[in-house]
């Protein structure tokens, strides 16, 4: 029982600030994970099909406003209660921070790995505290995690850098990343996955593409050095409507499926 993962949907993309679509992503996700087209054993040799592995929470669909952040934290409770670590397949990243809040109260020495090409650390944006734009800003007001680690960044303006250093957030600009990158965390540990952390060629599918970021196997090697439990993680931001050829749903499968490797090898 020590390795259920719930896989959790959350159809929601209300606070995208550019175009809606990504609420349509988690049964595409899902369906990609376990397509014929490949299996579920990872590539450490951990098998994602044994039945006590994985628990399908199902999706939680469209809700608004602040009914929606309140929904996506009891949501995350009570898989926890359940002792059962989210796997919580977006939707846009406004979703990060009720999920955070709700792993906070269980880990209150919690860690966060973001990937992204975007900071996400606006004070607010286009009047919306809750955009898309904005849950690091959120969760580091509330001091939900002791450690916020941001990886793939590259478009920085001065707000979100002012806002990083009030945060004491640690920011590896995608111009700075360094070929065999580790990180070392000594607390559990979240992991947020913005598709368009990679670049637009390994990733086409997503609402904001930003050229020049990590390959799918940059992100992956990250993902498998990670050496402490990871009691969570997310993976928003694919819009399908920009995925004509379904490439990056499959990209999603495969990130889901090493993820899952590590929070069952460390758990």
């Amino acid at each position: 029982m020590k390795n259920r993962l719930g896989i959790i949907g959350f159809c929601h993309d209300e606070n995208s600030s550019f175009m809606r679509g990504t609420a349509a992503a988690p049964q595409l996700i899902r369906k990609a994970l376990f397509s014929d087209a490949s299996n579920l054993w990872t590539e450490s040799g951990v098998d994602l099909g044994q039945p006590d592995i994985f628990f399908d929470a199902g999706d939680l669909d469209q809700v608004s406003g602040t009914d929606a952040t309140a929904a996506i934290e009891n949501s995350i409770t009570l898989l926890l209660s359940q002792r059962i670590r989210p796997l919580s397949l977006g939707g846009d990243h406004s979703i990060t921070y009720p999920i955070v809040r709700a792993l906070a109260r269980e880990y209150p020495e919690l860690s966060l790995l973001h990937f992204d090409a975007h900071p996400d650390l606006y004070d607010d944006f286009q009047g919306n505290r809750h955009s898309h734009a904005c849950p690091f800003a959120r969760i580091m007001e509330e001091k939900l995690v002791q450690r916020l680690v941001q990886v793939g960044i590259r478009t920085m303006n001065g707000h979100q850098r002012d806002q990083a250093r009030r945060f004491g957030v640690e920011v590896i600009e995608m111009k700075e990343l360094q070929e065999g990158l580790e990180l070392n965390f000594d607390t559990p540990l979240y992991v947020s996955v913005d598709m368009d952390v990679l670049d637009p060629a390994f990733a086409p599918g997503v609402s904001h593409r930003e050229p020049g970021g990590l390959s799918t196997r940059q992100l992956l090697k990250i993902i498998q050095g990670i050496r402490v439990p990871v009691v969570g993680a997310d993976i928003v931001e694919f819009n399908p409507q920009m995925d004509l050829l379904g490439i990056t749903a499959t990209v999603c499968a495969k990130i889901l499926k090493e993820l899952s490797a590590v929070m069952v090898q460390n758990g």
